[in-house]
Protein backbone atom coordinates (compact mmCIF):
# COMPACT_ATOMS: atom_id res chain seq x y z
CA UNK A 1 0.00 0.00 0.00
CA UNK A 2 1.08 3.71 -0.85
CA UNK A 3 0.81 5.64 2.23
CA UNK A 4 -1.43 8.72 1.93
CA UNK A 5 1.69 10.44 3.38
CA UNK A 6 3.61 9.46 0.60
CA UNK A 7 0.71 10.32 -2.13
CA UNK A 8 0.47 13.92 -0.63
CA UNK A 9 3.84 14.38 -0.30
CA UNK A 10 4.37 13.79 -4.18
CA UNK A 11 1.32 15.88 -5.01
CA UNK A 12 3.43 18.85 -2.80
CA UNK A 13 6.24 18.42 -5.37
CA UNK A 14 3.76 18.49 -8.66
CA UNK A 15 4.03 22.17 -8.82
CA UNK A 16 8.08 22.19 -8.36
CA UNK A 17 8.94 18.65 -10.38
CA UNK A 18 6.31 19.56 -13.33
CA UNK A 19 6.56 22.44 -15.40
CA UNK A 20 3.36 25.24 -16.01
CA UNK A 21 1.01 25.38 -18.27
CA UNK A 22 -0.06 21.29 -18.30
CA UNK A 23 -2.93 20.76 -20.64
CA UNK A 24 -5.64 17.91 -19.02
CA UNK A 25 -8.62 16.51 -20.21
CA UNK A 26 -11.64 14.76 -17.57
CA UNK A 27 -14.26 13.27 -18.59
CA UNK A 28 -16.95 12.30 -15.96
CA UNK A 29 -15.93 14.81 -13.59
CA UNK A 30 -18.97 16.81 -12.80
CA UNK A 31 -19.32 14.80 -9.61
CA UNK A 32 -17.94 11.79 -8.01
CA UNK A 33 -13.90 10.60 -8.08
CA UNK A 34 -13.53 13.06 -11.71
CA UNK A 35 -14.57 16.16 -9.81
CA UNK A 36 -12.24 15.69 -6.72
CA UNK A 37 -9.57 14.63 -8.49
CA UNK A 38 -9.99 17.56 -11.12
CA UNK A 39 -10.20 19.74 -7.83
CA UNK A 40 -6.34 18.44 -6.67
CA UNK A 41 -5.21 18.45 -9.78
CA UNK A 42 -6.65 22.38 -10.16
CA UNK A 43 -4.97 22.84 -6.69
CA UNK A 44 -1.60 21.38 -7.43
CA UNK A 45 -0.20 22.04 -10.77
CA UNK A 46 0.52 25.81 -12.08
CA UNK A 47 -1.18 27.05 -14.54
CA UNK A 48 -2.67 24.73 -15.60
CA UNK A 49 -5.65 24.38 -18.64
CA UNK A 50 -8.37 21.74 -17.96
CA UNK A 51 -11.06 20.33 -20.35
CA UNK A 52 -13.62 18.81 -18.40
CA UNK A 53 -16.78 16.74 -20.01
CA UNK A 54 -20.35 16.02 -18.25
CA UNK A 55 -23.66 16.71 -18.94
CA UNK A 56 -24.34 19.12 -16.37
CA UNK A 57 -24.01 22.90 -16.85
CA UNK A 58 -25.09 23.82 -13.81
CA UNK A 59 -22.51 21.48 -12.55
CA UNK A 60 -19.66 22.38 -14.83
CA UNK A 61 -20.07 26.20 -14.46
CA UNK A 62 -19.83 25.16 -10.43
CA UNK A 63 -17.01 23.12 -10.74
CA UNK A 64 -14.88 25.85 -12.93
CA UNK A 65 -15.75 28.79 -10.30
CA UNK A 66 -14.43 26.46 -7.43
CA UNK A 67 -11.42 25.35 -9.73
CA UNK A 68 -10.78 29.31 -10.36
CA UNK A 69 -11.00 29.69 -6.50
CA UNK A 70 -8.51 27.22 -5.68
CA UNK A 71 -6.06 28.02 -8.56
CA UNK A 72 -6.81 31.43 -10.15
CA UNK A 73 -3.95 31.06 -12.71
CA UNK A 74 -5.52 28.22 -14.62
CA UNK A 75 -8.12 27.83 -17.38
CA UNK A 76 -11.21 25.31 -16.81
CA UNK A 77 -12.94 24.89 -19.77
CA UNK A 78 -16.51 22.90 -19.23
CA UNK A 79 -17.55 20.96 -22.24
CA UNK A 80 -21.36 19.97 -22.15
CA UNK A 81 -21.51 16.56 -23.57
CA UNK A 82 -23.49 12.89 -23.64
CA UNK A 83 -20.14 10.70 -23.86
CA UNK A 84 -22.58 7.64 -24.40
CA UNK A 85 -22.65 8.54 -28.06
CA UNK A 86 -19.16 7.92 -30.03
CA UNK A 87 -20.04 10.86 -32.80
CA UNK A 88 -20.54 13.17 -29.35
CA UNK A 89 -16.93 11.86 -28.64
CA UNK A 90 -15.46 13.02 -31.73
CA UNK A 91 -16.92 16.31 -32.13
CA UNK A 92 -15.78 16.91 -28.45
CA UNK A 93 -12.02 15.27 -29.23
CA UNK A 94 -12.16 17.08 -32.49
CA UNK A 95 -13.02 20.79 -30.90
CA UNK A 96 -9.93 20.11 -28.40
CA UNK A 97 -7.54 19.14 -31.19
CA UNK A 98 -8.22 22.70 -32.97
CA UNK A 99 -7.19 24.17 -30.10
CA UNK A 100 -4.13 22.38 -27.99
CA UNK A 101 -1.00 20.94 -29.63
CA UNK A 102 -0.53 18.43 -26.57
CA UNK A 103 -2.34 17.14 -23.60
CA UNK A 104 -0.50 15.66 -20.78
CA UNK A 105 -3.51 14.18 -19.01
CA UNK A 106 -6.34 12.12 -20.03
CA UNK A 107 -8.46 11.27 -17.29
CA UNK A 108 -11.59 8.88 -17.82
CA UNK A 109 -14.29 8.35 -14.98
CA UNK A 110 -17.78 7.56 -16.65
CA UNK A 111 -20.15 5.11 -16.16
CA UNK A 112 -23.07 3.76 -14.21
CA UNK A 113 -24.63 1.46 -12.26
CA UNK A 114 -27.61 0.93 -14.73
CA UNK A 115 -27.41 -2.98 -16.01
CA UNK A 116 -29.40 -4.50 -18.39
CA UNK A 117 -29.52 -7.96 -20.08
CA UNK A 118 -31.04 -8.98 -23.57
CA UNK A 119 -33.60 -6.00 -24.48
CA UNK A 120 -34.03 -2.79 -25.56
CA UNK A 121 -35.41 -1.09 -21.98
CA UNK A 122 -33.99 -1.89 -18.59
CA UNK A 123 -35.99 -2.65 -15.27
CA UNK A 124 -35.41 0.86 -14.57
CA UNK A 125 -36.84 2.23 -17.14
CA UNK A 126 -33.95 3.34 -19.05
CA UNK A 127 -33.02 2.37 -23.05
CA UNK A 128 -30.52 0.01 -22.75
CA UNK A 129 -29.13 0.97 -26.51
CA UNK A 130 -28.03 4.18 -27.23
CA UNK A 131 -28.86 5.50 -30.58
CA UNK A 132 -25.78 4.46 -32.14
CA UNK A 133 -27.03 1.09 -30.99
CA UNK A 134 -24.58 0.19 -28.52
CA UNK A 135 -25.26 -1.16 -24.90
CA UNK A 136 -25.55 1.52 -22.66
CA UNK A 137 -23.29 0.93 -19.86
CA UNK A 138 -20.71 -0.95 -22.15
CA UNK A 139 -20.54 2.10 -24.51
CA UNK A 140 -19.69 4.34 -21.04
CA UNK A 141 -17.20 2.50 -19.73
CA UNK A 142 -15.34 0.87 -22.70
CA UNK A 143 -16.28 1.89 -26.02
CA UNK A 144 -16.41 5.91 -25.01
CA UNK A 145 -13.72 6.02 -23.06
CA UNK A 146 -11.26 3.81 -25.49
CA UNK A 147 -12.77 6.29 -28.64
CA UNK A 148 -11.35 9.70 -26.65
CA UNK A 149 -7.70 7.77 -26.24
CA UNK A 150 -7.98 7.09 -29.90
CA UNK A 151 -8.65 10.05 -30.70
CA UNK A 152 -6.23 12.10 -28.33
CA UNK A 153 -3.51 9.62 -28.29
CA UNK A 154 -1.95 12.20 -30.75
CA UNK A 155 -1.81 14.87 -28.55
CA UNK A 156 -0.74 12.48 -25.74
CA UNK A 157 2.47 11.48 -27.88
CA UNK A 158 3.76 14.85 -28.24
CA UNK A 159 3.65 15.94 -24.50
CA UNK A 160 7.08 16.61 -23.36
CA UNK A 161 6.67 16.74 -19.18
CA UNK A 162 3.90 13.99 -18.97
CA UNK A 163 2.21 11.16 -20.99
CA UNK A 164 -0.32 9.55 -18.91
CA UNK A 165 -4.12 8.12 -19.32
CA UNK A 166 -5.91 7.18 -16.56
CA UNK A 167 -9.62 5.19 -16.66
CA UNK A 168 -11.25 4.58 -13.50
CA UNK A 169 -13.07 1.45 -13.21
CA UNK A 170 -12.61 -1.76 -11.64
CA UNK A 171 -8.75 -2.51 -12.40
CA UNK A 172 -8.04 -5.78 -10.48
CA UNK A 173 -11.19 -7.10 -10.85
CA UNK A 174 -10.98 -8.54 -14.34
CA UNK A 175 -12.91 -11.84 -14.90
CA UNK A 176 -13.47 -14.00 -18.13
CA UNK A 177 -14.90 -12.82 -21.17
CA UNK A 178 -17.86 -13.46 -23.39
CA UNK A 179 -16.25 -13.55 -26.74
CA UNK A 180 -20.00 -14.05 -28.43
CA UNK A 181 -20.90 -11.07 -26.75
CA UNK A 182 -18.57 -8.32 -26.22
CA UNK A 183 -21.02 -5.60 -25.75
CA UNK A 184 -22.72 -7.68 -22.91
CA UNK A 185 -26.22 -8.27 -23.57
CA UNK A 186 -26.19 -12.03 -22.37
CA UNK A 187 -23.76 -11.76 -20.03
CA UNK A 188 -25.15 -12.14 -16.21
CA UNK A 189 -25.29 -9.35 -14.09
CA UNK A 190 -22.89 -10.93 -11.64
CA UNK A 191 -20.38 -11.46 -14.50
CA UNK A 192 -20.48 -8.16 -15.91
CA UNK A 193 -17.96 -6.54 -14.19
CA UNK A 194 -15.43 -9.01 -14.73
CA UNK A 195 -15.95 -8.96 -18.05
CA UNK A 196 -16.19 -4.92 -18.73
CA UNK A 197 -13.06 -4.57 -16.91
CA UNK A 198 -10.93 -7.30 -18.90
CA UNK A 199 -12.55 -5.14 -22.19
CA UNK A 200 -10.74 -2.07 -20.30
CA UNK A 201 -7.29 -3.69 -19.29
CA UNK A 202 -7.11 -5.21 -22.73
CA UNK A 203 -8.30 -2.36 -24.77
CA UNK A 204 -4.98 -0.15 -22.77
CA UNK A 205 -2.98 -3.06 -23.75
CA UNK A 206 -4.33 -2.34 -27.47
CA UNK A 207 -3.27 1.21 -27.20
CA UNK A 208 -0.14 0.72 -25.85
CA UNK A 209 1.10 -1.08 -28.35
CA UNK A 210 0.41 1.58 -30.80
CA UNK A 211 1.69 4.41 -28.61
CA UNK A 212 4.34 2.61 -26.06
CA UNK A 213 5.48 6.29 -25.01
CA UNK A 214 2.32 6.91 -23.16
CA UNK A 215 1.73 5.50 -20.00
CA UNK A 216 -1.90 3.87 -19.51
CA UNK A 217 -3.32 3.18 -15.81
CA UNK A 218 -6.93 1.33 -15.29
CA UNK A 219 -7.51 1.53 -11.91
CA UNK A 220 -10.27 0.56 -9.04
CA UNK A 221 -11.47 3.06 -6.38
CA UNK A 222 -12.63 1.38 -3.73
CA UNK A 223 -15.68 2.73 -2.42
CA UNK A 224 -16.22 5.94 -2.83
CA UNK A 225 -19.57 8.22 -2.49
CA UNK A 226 -20.56 9.41 -5.92
CA UNK A 227 -23.54 9.96 -8.17
CA UNK A 228 -23.13 6.61 -10.23
CA UNK A 229 -26.15 5.28 -8.95
CA UNK A 230 -28.32 8.82 -9.72
CA UNK A 231 -29.97 7.05 -12.86
CA UNK A 232 -31.34 3.92 -11.26
CA UNK A 233 -34.43 2.71 -10.27
CA UNK A 234 -36.17 -0.53 -9.26
CA UNK A 235 -36.64 -2.33 -6.27
CA UNK A 236 -32.94 -3.88 -6.45
CA UNK A 237 -31.58 -0.36 -6.42
CA UNK A 238 -33.73 1.51 -3.78
CA UNK A 239 -32.86 -1.14 -1.17
CA UNK A 240 -28.69 -0.85 -2.32
CA UNK A 241 -29.27 2.64 -2.46
CA UNK A 242 -31.45 2.29 1.76
CA UNK A 243 -28.11 0.03 2.58
CA UNK A 244 -25.21 2.44 1.36
CA UNK A 245 -26.75 5.05 3.35
CA UNK A 246 -26.60 3.14 6.37
CA UNK A 247 -23.39 1.63 5.88
CA UNK A 248 -21.75 4.04 3.45
CA UNK A 249 -20.38 6.62 6.39
CA UNK A 250 -18.74 3.23 6.95
CA UNK A 251 -17.03 1.91 4.26
CA UNK A 252 -16.55 4.94 2.23
CA UNK A 253 -12.97 6.20 1.26
CA UNK A 254 -13.00 10.08 2.00
CA UNK A 255 -13.95 11.84 -1.21
CA UNK A 256 -10.41 14.27 -0.54
CA UNK A 257 -8.51 10.95 -0.03
CA UNK A 258 -9.95 9.35 -3.04
CA UNK A 259 -8.82 12.52 -5.18
CA UNK A 260 -5.28 12.35 -3.82
CA UNK A 261 -4.68 9.08 -5.16
CA UNK A 262 -5.96 9.41 -8.48
CA UNK A 263 -3.95 12.27 -8.66
CA UNK A 264 -0.95 10.57 -7.46
CA UNK A 265 -1.77 8.19 -10.34
CA UNK A 266 -2.12 10.94 -12.99
CA UNK A 267 1.35 12.45 -12.06
CA UNK A 268 3.69 10.23 -10.42
CA UNK A 269 7.06 8.46 -11.71
CA UNK A 270 5.60 5.28 -10.11
CA UNK A 271 3.93 4.38 -13.42
CA UNK A 272 6.37 4.98 -16.13
CA UNK A 273 6.13 4.39 -20.10
CA UNK A 274 7.13 0.72 -21.23
CA UNK A 275 9.74 2.07 -23.26
CA UNK A 276 12.71 1.47 -20.40
CA UNK A 277 13.30 5.03 -20.80
CA UNK A 278 11.21 7.32 -20.00
CA UNK A 279 11.29 11.48 -20.85
CA UNK A 280 8.05 12.35 -19.25
CA UNK A 281 8.13 10.06 -16.69
CA UNK A 282 5.89 12.13 -14.11
CA UNK A 283 7.10 13.64 -10.25
CA UNK A 284 10.19 11.69 -8.91
CA UNK A 285 9.91 8.88 -6.47
CA UNK A 286 10.81 9.41 -2.88
CA UNK A 287 10.55 7.94 0.35
CA UNK A 288 10.94 4.85 -0.65
CA UNK A 289 7.89 4.21 -3.15
CA UNK A 290 9.25 2.01 -5.76
CA UNK A 291 8.18 1.53 -9.72
CA UNK A 292 4.89 -0.34 -9.75
CA UNK A 293 4.40 -3.73 -11.66
CA UNK A 294 2.58 -3.59 -14.82
CA UNK A 295 -0.18 -6.33 -16.21
CA UNK A 296 2.70 -8.19 -17.95
CA UNK A 297 4.05 -8.99 -14.74
CA UNK A 298 7.13 -6.99 -15.13
CA UNK A 299 8.23 -3.49 -13.36
CA UNK A 300 7.46 -0.56 -15.21
CA UNK A 301 5.96 -1.53 -18.16
CA UNK A 302 3.44 0.79 -19.44
CA UNK A 303 -0.18 -0.68 -18.58
CA UNK A 304 -1.52 -1.10 -14.99
CA UNK A 305 -4.12 -2.37 -13.30
CA UNK A 306 -4.07 -0.70 -9.76
CA UNK A 307 -6.32 -1.24 -6.61
CA UNK A 308 -7.33 1.45 -3.86
CA UNK A 309 -4.14 1.16 -2.41
CA UNK A 310 -2.23 2.38 -5.40
CA UNK A 311 -0.86 -1.47 -5.87
CA UNK A 312 -0.71 -3.57 -9.10
CA UNK A 313 -2.79 -6.41 -9.07
CA UNK A 314 -1.77 -9.78 -8.38
CA UNK A 315 -0.89 -13.14 -9.38
CA UNK A 316 -4.35 -14.31 -10.47
CA UNK A 317 -5.23 -11.49 -12.27
CA UNK A 318 -1.70 -11.47 -13.99
CA UNK A 319 -2.06 -15.27 -15.02
CA UNK A 320 -5.49 -14.39 -16.59
CA UNK A 321 -4.56 -11.36 -18.34
CA UNK A 322 -1.36 -13.90 -19.81
CA UNK A 323 -4.25 -16.35 -20.31
CA UNK A 324 -6.24 -13.78 -22.84
CA UNK A 325 -2.67 -12.69 -24.64
CA UNK A 326 -2.02 -16.03 -25.53
CA UNK A 327 -5.80 -16.74 -26.84
CA UNK A 328 -5.02 -12.91 -29.10
CA UNK A 329 -8.04 -11.70 -26.97
CA UNK A 330 -6.59 -8.30 -26.69
CA UNK A 331 -6.77 -8.04 -30.83
CA UNK A 332 -10.07 -9.62 -31.02
CA UNK A 333 -11.35 -7.24 -28.36
CA UNK A 334 -9.56 -4.30 -30.29
CA UNK A 335 -10.70 -5.97 -33.35
CA UNK A 336 -14.36 -5.47 -32.44
CA UNK A 337 -14.18 -2.15 -30.91
CA UNK A 338 -12.51 -0.38 -34.34
CA UNK A 339 -15.51 -2.50 -35.92
CA UNK A 340 -18.43 -0.79 -34.24
CA UNK A 341 -16.30 2.79 -34.53
CA UNK A 342 -16.08 2.04 -38.06
CA UNK A 343 -19.93 1.24 -37.86
CA UNK A 344 -21.22 4.39 -36.46
CA UNK A 345 -18.94 7.26 -37.55
CA UNK A 346 -17.44 5.23 -40.94
CA UNK A 347 -14.09 6.68 -39.75
CA UNK A 348 -11.18 5.26 -37.50
CA UNK A 349 -10.28 8.31 -35.54
CA UNK A 350 -12.11 11.90 -35.64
Amino acid sequence: MVSLTDIQSSNSRIASALPPGLVAVFVGATSGIGETTLKQFAKHARQPRVYFVGRSQEAGDRIAAECKALNSEGEYIFVKADTSLIRTVDDVCWDIKTKEKSINLLFLSTGTLISHTDKKVSDHGVHAETPEGLHFATALVHHSRARFIVNLLPLLQQATALRRVVTVFAACKEGPIDTTDFQAWRVPMLSQRGHASSLVTLSLEALAKKAPDVSFIHDFPGPVKSNIARDTKGALMFTLKAVFKVIGPLVYIPNQDSGERHLFLATSARYPTGTGVDTAPGVPLAGGVAIARGTSGKSGSGVYSIDSDCESAGPKVEELLAKFRKEGLVEKVWKHTEEEYKRITGLDTA
